[in-house]
């Protein structure tokens, strides 16, 4: 019985091809495709169910329904047994449909004369393209083979569509990744850019979707793994020494041998497919499991199998990064994720990153705002949507990714730019000059930085110094843990190109979402709030230890300021201030040449060191106030959530008072304060954070211009009191008033 069904499967197929070969419309062939599979499969109905967008199906074609239903039934995401099949992305299979939990009747379509249903979803990578359903009158239930013979169908189907064979005349349907499409996603590095795209992983087209001979694709297919099985162990060979990558490269090479897996590709190129086809017929099942499982584990395993279906994929076509491309003009990179490492592969040749996964806070984000490009996390279907070269419009303001725009969207988008570059040149003609405020303040303005490529920004940008020194990105970008001669080195660098100026290094930050490569990950419940920054540093002192002698050597008779990052209490500073003084004894001890001066301080990123003693406020050097991290314990909301993150505003006036209450306990000891942040570069947070009592504040270079250019149009004293008249009247926040205060201004 499986045997004559993989026969008439492969009879089927290659009428299909020959179909996709013809010259017929879009829906002349689409139309003759669902009356071959009725009739192959020997049932009274087949149609094709096509989204219309991300939440509409649409009857597209039909053999045995009522033609004059074709684009006319509509259903919802989820609606009937069509829509579950789509939402699910399972097969339903039932002798007696109008019997079925959620069962929609569909007057219009004549189709209650048949009771027997089979809906088989049309997937193509994980993405839901949309549901081939067969029907009979008899009340019975579809066979096994029935169903694997449709799921190859459906898989074929999917290439049709994505190669655009049911698009042209008397189609309802346009041509893939030819319409302007808009996609929204999270900032994680602010910005605008106009390019067009390059795709980290070029997506692999399957042109051959249908094959006539099984043994020659049989052994395609076992001689592209047998290449993927060299390689991964080829990898494993030259792999690091540690545990953690060592077993994800075992889960690789687990998979690469999985017997079930193969097994499950020979009968998809028994049924007919092609050996490509096979694999992305597994790959999309498996992504669609992906998208169910809640397991972090199993999704993990998945992922790594749907990895490995690209790298067989690009062996088997020829399709890949090294087919010599040319990355195109202004390029806007796309990726489902990226490393710190590859992204800074790219040097500053790009003007944009859009990630499908990613985080605000991931390796990306910090790489990106080195480079002060525009990042977009979390934008759905990215990878699926883009082709290489294509027209794309990144609005890192609000979060929205215009790909393939229209003419108006491209004016506004130009226009908005323009406005912006315009901008750009007023903050140039300040950028030497204090930013001082009417009343007379002057408020220090510093820049972040995290490599050797943003110290040039030092000067152009008109920072008085870098009040953030990331010192963690040279750790995450390696595979295995830096010597104290290279970070020395990098360090000497960075003093010599601030020529004199002020650079605060802040000790290695890592844990939550910033794990190396070459250090045990921790699975902890809530990272965040886990084993991370100085925590790290204290129970790893010979790390610290390290980085701290590098620091300073790197000085080298020059001043040297240290921060360590994530204090909590008073006893997590006094414990790492008593390794610096050992490390300075030991390289006074050593000959070394000591720094001239030496400030040691602390990021306050929680709310706990606000309220730590009198004492603590006395000996720490400096402050500087991690807005980020505080705002989101402040609030308990995780900046990573997007469904609380955006509830809460900087200008609470709660956080405002928490701010200000800081500011106040530093001034009774002199200690130097500091913000550090994303809400620093914003213009009207800081005006606010100065009006409050902040007299020196930390961004990235780009946001120092606006920032200086509000400030000295300001009066602190009247932007003060219109924040306390707000506390006053209980207003839940001061953005309101402090907005209208400032329009009046104008």
């Amino acid at each position: 019985m499986a045997e004559r069904f993989e026969t008439e499967s492969r009879k089927l197929l290659g009428r299909l091809r020959d179909e996709m070969a013809g010259d017929a419309t879009g829906q002349m062939r689409l139309d003759k495709i669902t009356s071959l599979i009725a009739t192959s499969i020997g049932s009274e109905v087949c149609s094709v169910y096509l989204f219309r967008d991300e939440d509409t199906l649409e009857l597209c074609a039909t053999e045995g329904l009522n033609p004059e239903a074709v684009h006319q039934t509509r259903l919802r995401l989820g609606e009937g047994l069509v829509g579950r099949v789509a939402r699910r992305r399972q097969v339903v299979n039932t002798a007696n449909a109008p019997q079925e939990s959620g069962f929609r009747f569909m007057p219009e379509t004549g189709e209650e004369v048949f009771s027997s249903f089979l809906g088989i979803p049309i997937l193509r990578l994980g993405e839901t393209l949309g549901v081939l359903v067969v029907q009979s009158k008899q009340s019975r239930e579809f066979s096994a083979d029935e169903v694997y013979a449709l799921e190859v169908v459906a898989m074929v189907l999917a290439e049709m569509a994505e190669l655009g064979a049911f698009v042209g005349e008397g189609s309802a349907m346009g041509a893939r990744h030819s319409q302007p499409t808009m996609l929204r996603g999270t900032v994680a590095q602010e910005g605008v850019a106009e390019g067009h795209i390059w795709l980290h992983e070029p997506r692999v087209v399957v042109t051959n979707p249908v094959a006539d001979d099984p043994k020659r694709e049989l052994e395609r297919l076992n001689e592209a793994v047998e290449e993927l099985r060299v390689g991964v162990d080829k990898m494993l060979t030259n792999a690091s020494a540690d545990k953690e990558q060592k077993e994800v490269l075992e889960a690789y090479r687990m998979f690469a041998n999985s017997k079930g897996w193969m097994r499950r590709m020979e009968e998809d190129i028994s049924s007919g497919l092609s050996a490509e086809s096979a694999v992305e017929k597994e790959q999309s099942l498996a992504r669609a499991r992906i998208g169910q499982a809640t397991d972090n584990y199993l999704r993990e395993r998945l992922s790594d199998l749907d990895d490995l279906s690209n790298r067989l994929l690009r062996i088997l076509t020829g399709q890949g990064a090294d087919t010599g491309a040319e990355m195109p003009e202004n390029p806007i990179l796309v990726a489902r994720n990226i490393g710190p490492a590859e992204l800074l592969d790219y040097d500053r040749k790009l003007k944009g990153i859009i990630l499908e996964a990613g985080s605000v806070g991931s390796h990306a984000a910090i790489v990106a705002r080195a480079l002060a490009i525009p990042l977009i996390v979390h934008v759905e279907r990215a990878t699926l949507e883009a082709l290489n070269g294509d027209h794309v419009m990144v609005d890192g303001e609000q979060g929205i990714v215009h790909l393939r725009p229209d003419d108006s969207v491209v004016s506004a988008f130009r226009d908005k730019m323009a406005m912006q570059a315009a901008a750009t040149e007023r903050y140039a003609s300040i950028r030497d000059k204090p930013a001082q405020t009417l009343c007379g303040t002057v408020i220090g303005m510093h820049m972040n930085a995290g490599l050797m490529a943003d110290l040039p920004s030092l000067q152009g940008s008109g920072a008085e110094g870098v009040g953030l020194f990331r010192t963690e990105l040279q750790f995450l970008v390696r595979n295995k843990m830096p010597q104290r001669s290279e970070l020395s080195a990098l360090y000497a660098r960075v003093l010599e190109a601030a020529n004199g100026k002020r650079v605060a290094f802040r000790t290695l930050d890592i844990g939550s979402d910033k794990v190396l490569p070459y250090m045990k990950p921790n699975d902890e419940p809530n990272p965040a709030l886990g084993w991370r920054a100085i925590r790290v540093g204290l129970d790893k002192p010979g790390i610290l230890r390290m980085q701290l002698q590098a620091l300073i050597r790197a000085a080298n008779g020059r001043p040297l300021t240290v921060m360590f990052p994530f204090v909590a209490q008073y006893e997590e500073y006094t414990q790492a201030k008593a390794e610096m003084d050992k490390a300075m004894d030991r390289e006074r001890r050593l000959g070394h040449v000591l720094p001239s001066e030496i400030e040691v301080g602390a990021m306050l990123e929680t709310p706990s060191l606000a309220f730590a003693p009198q004492k603590f406020f006395e000996e720490v050097g400096f402050l500087s106030i991690g807005g980020n991290d505080l705002k989101q314990f402040f609030f308990a909301a995780d900046r990573e959530n997007e469904r609380v993150r955006r509830r809460y505003d900087t200008l609470n006036i709660s956080f405002l008072s928490f701010i200000e209450r800081i500011v106040e306990r530093c001034a009774q000891t002199n200690t130097p304060l500091s913000f550090c942040g994303e809400d620093a570069g914003r213009p009207v947070e800081a005006l606010c954070f100065a009006a409050i009592g902040m007299r020196s504040l930390s961004m990235r270079p780009a946001s120092i211009g606006p920032v200086k250019s509000l400030l000295r149009r300001s009066n602190l004293e009247e932007v003060r009191k219109v924040i306390m008249d707000s506390r006053h009247r209980g207003d839940m926040s001061a953005r309101p008033a402090v907005m209208e205060y400032l329009r009046g201004q104008k």
